[in-house]
């Protein structure tokens, strides 16, 4: 094979791979179709998932005694003397909610890439929308909602509710079309379990890695073009006076 069939060669597959990397890149920024709301607290977001986080003041006892913390679970009183106990059930959930039809550049997203690629965050609402009962109830602490009269000292059986919204970073390198659809690219640790808004890890440490469809192309283009400049530049040592 000539240096300027090589060197053909190279270009057309220089080509095809570029444009296999561009096409799996996205250009645009994931696009929710409709705000998240908390319809009982009139909190809405624009962003990929909202949780409502209720915690309750109780008393807990350790091997020091007992002491007064905020909780967002029950803790169980049956066992602690009279003057512990806790109210027990909560009048109001941590719930979840979390967007399901969400497009990048016009294509569906999976939603293994908002539970692997969303981070939680922290946001204040403005809770204009607090319905009439309720804001007789609570009152603004700090960036959420306390029932407490004086939210610096609480008492037992208060409530204090805040709010969080989960974002998406920039999915360049982070994402690859699969069958149309938008998918995690590569191994990317989760990070967030809608159900109980915990980390959490899906691929064991010291597991062995798997590759996406946009990966496995690329170092297959790579590979390959790797060996035909192998091959053009072992041409180019013959000379034109080697060859038979």
């Amino acid at each position: 094979m000539t240096s300027d069939v090589l060197r053909a060669w190279f270009a057309c597959l220089l080509l095809v791979f570029a444009g296999a990397v561009c096409a799996q890149s996205p250009e645009g920024e994931p696009v929710a179709s409709a705000p998240l709301k908390d319809a009982e607290f009139g909190v809405t977001t624009r962003q990929f998932a909202l949780q409502r986080r209720v915690e309750m003041y109780q008393w807990q006892r350790d091997a020091s005694g007992y002491r007064q913390v905020w909780s967002a679970e029950p803790i169980d009183s049956g066992r602690f003397d009279a003057a512990h106990h806790n109210p027990g059930e909560f009048p109001l959930q941590t719930r979840y909610w979390v967007a399901r039809d969400v497009t990048l550049d016009g294509r569906p997203v999976d939603e293994e890439v908002l539970k692997r690629l969303g981070r939680w965050h922290g946001f204040r609402p403005g809770f204009t929308a607090l319905p009439g009962n309720l804001a007789a109830t609570f009152q603004p602490e700090g960036d959420g909602l306390s029932s407490a009269e004086n939210p610096l000292s609480p008492r037992i059986g208060d409530l204090r509710v805040t709010w969080r919204e989960l974002r998406l970073p920039d999915l360049s390198g982070k994402v690859a079309l699969q069958q149309g659809e938008w998918v995690p690219d590569g191994t990317v640790p989760a990070s967030i379990d809608e159900a109980a808004g915990a980390e959490r890890a899906d691929h064991p440490a010291g597991g062995a890695r798997r590759w996406s469809p946009t990966t496995t192309a690329a170092m297959v283009l790579a590979t390959t073009l790797l060996a035909l400049l192998v091959a053009l530049l072992a041409s180019r040592r013959r000379g034109p006076g080697r060859r038979r």
